[in-house]
């Protein structure tokens, strides 16, 4: 079974500080959805933070001053990505709910390689849809863990099957390990839905981040190989084009969460030891010459994100191609809010629109 499990020698060196840090967080993080906003304006000395044309939710403003007062400045911790993985592991286990639904397994399904683990999420509906998903965390760090309560809240709120995939992570195994392991994950779906109790004829992919770029290339390769299309593909503040240099990648290079050093800091690992480069389609969907024909698109994008412009384009050009797209833009968050919705504020609305918007896509697909 080919894992990306940690060796003995690869240990992460977890100091007590960032140990404490991350405890702190994930108390302060935990509190936030209890303080009224006139609060939280309150600490904020009144300010506010508005950047072309969107003001930032006040619960993810103090979120981020609380990350600056700690002395953390993004999403990557630490320059070695062992330790990186383990900081994020901490900081997601600090403020994890543990959502209750139907019931919860860890399974195995195919990936390119052999057998890897997932995380199957049951609905109480019967037949219902079933969504393949795949974590973020720029193709080196995430798990199943780091996104439990988000795949919770998706079954939960949704009524969906979800299948949470755990593709080889780079620098390990580079490009294109992650996407030959989604593809064969959404394949072996696609043949046991059934047997999980999910409606065969409704399997989605989709994920958020450097997943939704695992979610993006699964349909593409599902188009060019002639396998049956996923229902929708579900692509929240994708990675659509490593070489672009946007404008919301400027505007948000630092101090909303993603920084331009993390954005740089995964591209050096997920494509130090691959055959591809930045411009090659197989990692950049945004390149590729022909976007008709895919699986419909729900693509989900945040105002406050360095992606914010890359996730719009490919939206864009799907939808040029012929491609039917559902675009939404929620201009008060962060790159990650998905992830944030336990937070409350903007976060958590925009979280249950999108998941919504997944259920009534996949109803209308029956």
């Amino acid at each position: 079974m080919t894992q990306t499990s940690i060796a003995p020698t690869q240990r992460p060196k977890i100091r007590t500080v960032d140990v404490v840090a991350n405890r702190v967080a994930g108390v302060t993080l935990r509190a936030l959805p209890h303080i009224p906003d006139r609060i939280k304006r309150l600490l904020m000395g009144g300010r506010s933070i508005t950047l072309d044309g969107n003001t930032l939710d006040v619960t993810l403003q103090l979120m981020l001053a609380g990350q600056k007062t700690l002395g953390l400045d993004g999403l990557v911790g630490d320059d070695d990505h062992v330790t990186a993985r383990a900081q994020l592991e901490l900081l997601a286990a600090s403020f994890a709910e543990r959502i209750p639904v139907t019931a919860v397994t860890d399974i195995e399904v195919d990936g390119a390689a052999g057998p890897i683990r997932a995380r199957h999420y049951r609905p109480a509906e019967s037949g219902a849809p079933l969504l393949v998903f795949f974590h973020g965390g720029g193709h080196v760090m995430g798990s199943l863990d780091t996104h439990d309560d988000l795949c919770r809240e998706i079954c939960r709120a949704g009524g969906l099957h979800v299948v949470s995939v755990d593709y080889r992570l780079a620098p390990e195994h580079p490009a294109p390990a992650g996407a030959e392991d989604a593809y064969a994950a959404y394949l072996w779906a696609r043949e046991h839905a059934a047997e999980l109790g999910a409606d065969p004829h409704r399997v989605a992919v989709g994920g958020d981040s450097a997943g939704a770029n695992l979610a993006a290339l699964a349909s593409l390769r599902a188009r060019d190989e002639g396998a049956s299309p996923p229902s929708l593909q579900v692509l929240l503040y994708p990675v659509t084009d490593y070489e672009s240099q946007t404008r919301s990648k400027t505007l948000f290079a630092r101090g909303f969460f993603l920084t331009r050093r993390d954005i740089a800091w995964f591209k050096e690992r997920f494509l130090g030891g691959s055959r591809f480069d930045a411009t090659a389609p197989e990692v950049s969907p945004l390149l590729v010459d022909d976007l008709s024909g895919l699986a419909p698109a729900l693509v989900v994008t945040a105002g406050f994100d360095p992606l914010r412009d890359e996730g719009r384009q490919y939206a864009d050009a799907m939808r040029a191609a012929g491609t039917v797209v559902d675009y939404r833009e929620y201009g008060p968050v962060v790159h990650g809010f998905a992830n944030f919705f336990t937070l409350g504020g903007a976060s958590a609305t925009a979280t249950s629109e999108v998941i919504s918007a997944i259920r009534a896509h996949l109803t209308r697909a029956r």
